[in-house]
């Protein structure tokens, strides 16, 4: 898990950020998706593609500070 120390917070951000919303518009597939996916429609696999690529930033910038201000307490 080295590497995800290795990438710089600055841009691990703005990739997080940028995927999370993208496109902006008519909605935001991750909120499309999640909503699909609460709704129990999520099941075509280009849609489950589509939520983990729109996730994944999201879930390695939170190991990421996990990482750096969770895991490294005395």
């Amino acid at each position: 898990m080295k590497w995800i120390d290795n990438i710089p917070l600055a841009i691990l951000i703005a990739l997080a950020a940028w995927m999370a919303v993208a496109p902006i518009t008519p909605e935001p597939h991750l909120i499309e998706k999640l909503r699909m996916l609460g709704q129990g429609t999520l099941t075509r696999p280009l849609d489950i593609f589509d939520l983990c690529l729109h996730s994944v930033p999201i879930v390695v910038l939170a190991l990421r500070l996990w990482r750096q201000f969770i895991s490294k307490r005395p």
